[in-house]
């Protein structure tokens, strides 16, 4: 697979809190159990009928198969454990020819429902991933044949050639422009003019090219005059 096995590992395993408290719980049940236990074995009743030592005998087993099923649950949450996975070093341990391919698909099928702006944010966030450009493949599958979202889609495919060089240049984060903008403070978020010159650049862009769009009508907007 190319990995590299020098790279930092994929995944942490730290143990949960709490262990103390519920290994005391167990301590306490299993002492409880061994009395019962204990209480059996100690007052069967030898000079009972044979019905009492046969109910007794019953009452012992179905405790003892209680038992053993409760061991077991508790075996298995002894030490509980979390893993927490680290995605970002997936590029660091396997190189881009071993990635596989990947196909996303949105649907949409109501331009009134789902808005425009919606889906082409949705559409430049996965165009940004993370992931070689070359394996990478997003289709757009409108139900309802909108002409608003054809022509809006249009005017994205030609703002992703600003966004995308921007996302993967600088590794923002959330990689839809929308949510990007809406999160981020007023100001650059770095003092490097190269980030700020073009941050503002692409922050303009935002407002005109994906969030406008729904405003306006297709005909007045993305039909010449006269068509």
């Amino acid at each position: 697979m190319g990995g590299n096995d020098n790279c930092l590992p994929l995944f942490e395993t730290r143990p949960t809190k709490g262990r103390i408290l519920f290994q005391l719980y167990v301590a306490t049940i299993f002492v409880g159990i061994s009395f019962i236990c204990v209480y059996r074995v100690r007052w069967f009743p030898e000079r009972g009928s044979w019905t009492e030592r046969w109910t007794w005998v019953g009452l012992s087993v179905a405790e003892l198969w209680f038992t053993l099923y409760w061991l077991l649950t508790v075996v298995v949450r002894w030490n509980p454990v979390r893993r927490f996975t680290f995605k970002d070093r997936l590029s660091c341990r396997y190189d881009d020819k071993a990635l596989p391919g990947v196909d996303i698909f949105v649907c949409t099928a109501d331009p009134v429902m789902e808005p425009p702006t919606m889906v082409i944010n949705t559409v430049l966030s996965m165009m940004a991933y993370d992931y070689p450009p070359e394996k990478l493949s997003v289709y757009l599958s409108d139900d309802g044949g909108s002409d608003l979202i054809f022509y809006a889609l249009l005017e994205a495919a030609h703002f992703s050639k600003e966004w995308l060089p921007f996302c993967r240049k600088f590794k923002v984060e959330p990689r839809s422009p929308e949510a990007y903008f809406r999160t981020a403070a007023t100001n650059p978020p770095s003092h490097d003019s190269f980030m700020t010159k073009d941050w503002l650049m692409i922050k303009g862009k935002v407002g005109k090219k994906v969030s406008y769009p729904t405003k306006r009508t297709v005909q007045s907007t993305w039909f010449p005059e006269g068509s």
